[in-house]
């Protein structure tokens, strides 16, 4: 079978999928796409939907199609953003029963397909998604990336900006750990235009408290959204077609992903969201921070609930 360049598979073409999917046609990301969904007529009618901006893209692709498993041998990507929406359940763990079962079957199909692409996963409760699919799929960990906290610590990004009367752009922000309630701000790697957030508290721009209520707002944000429309999507399919370029174009740039921890920040056997470097090959390596005392108890505390949750997914599907 001739190999397509830069195809694309999305698996789920819900709300989230099919805005990850707008932002990277917008962007030129990729060739050829295919939306795989348990509705086949949701996939057909998003795929004839997105065709029609093919004639007026600055950077048209080539073709966009919905199709089944036996499309994944020979994508270069699959993307997963297939499961229980959130709105339908508190938080995010609480879906880890359902998803966790959802994903075991993705991943078989996946798995039989032949498939020897990159995946990227944004299925919630994320971080337990992505190590059931690693797991059963058996793929090189890091070929399986997890949308981890990118999408986390881009709002806090915002958030500090809105509160500093900067650009968004000019801030360096992140949470680690889980992509839910227990994610941690790692306020001792925040900067604003290179200068280390440290000096602005030093200076009375800003407080510990007003920090601490900026991670709290990016926390609950998504609650707020989903009392407000139902769901969130655009955010993290800004953030997949992040990802995704970072692959397909060999960026190795630096990004919060879910990257599978071997001893990293003190912890081992989960996915979860880490400063690593995302490439042709998926994520490279993982760039270990220097945590203050709080933030890895505070780290360590997330993977703790990670694990409780993922020995619940572990006993679901076997």
């Amino acid at each position: 079978m001739k190999k397509t360049s830069n195809k694309v598979v999305l698996i789920g073409a819900g709300t989230v999928g099919t805005s990850f999917l707008y932002s990277a046609i917008n962007q030129g990301i990729a060739s050829d796409y295919v939306l795989i969904d348990i509705l086949p007529q949701a996939a057909e009618g998003n795929a004839l939907d997105l065709a029609d901006t093919m004639a007026v893209l600055p950077n048209p692709f080539t073709s966009i199609k919905s199709g089944n498993y036996s499309d994944c041998t020979d994508a270069d990507v699959i993307v997963i953003t297939a499961g229980l929406p959130q709105k339908e359940v508190k938080s995010r763990l609480d879906a880890v029963v359902v998803n966790a079962l959802i994903m075991k079957t993705i991943a078989l199909e996946v798995k039989n397909s032949g498939f020897k692409g990159i995946t990227i996963i944004a299925s919630n409760p994320v971080d337990v998604q992505t190590l059931i699919y690693q797991e059963v799929t058996g793929f090189d960990q890091h070929r399986v990336i997890g949308s981890g906290t990118t999408l986390d610590s881009s709002r806090l990004r915002r958030l500090l900006a809105d509160k500093l009367n900067v650009g968004a752009e000019s801030v360096d922000a992140f949470m680690a750990g889980e992509h839910g309630d227990s994610s941690v701000a790692v306020w001792s790697h925040a900067s604003v235009m290179g200068q280390p957030i440290s000096k602005y508290i030093a200076d009375k721009k800003i407080t510990q408290a007003e920090l601490d209520e900026i991670r709290d707002e990016a926390v609950n944000i998504a609650y707020k959204i989903i009392s407000l429309k139902h769901a969130t999507f655009y955010g993290i399919g800004v953030c997949l077609a992040k990802i995704l370029k970072a692959v397909l174009r060999n960026e190795r740039t630096t990004l919060m992903v879910g990257a599978k921890l071997n001893g990293e920040y003190n912890n081992n056997g989960l996915f979860t969201g880490v400063p690593a470097i995302i490439g042709e090959n998926g994520w490279s390596s993982i760039i270990e921070w220097d945590l203050n005392d709080f933030e890895q108890a505070q780290f360590n505390k997330s993977c703790e609930i990670l694990l409780a949750a993922i020995s619940k997914a572990h006993e679901a599907i076997k």
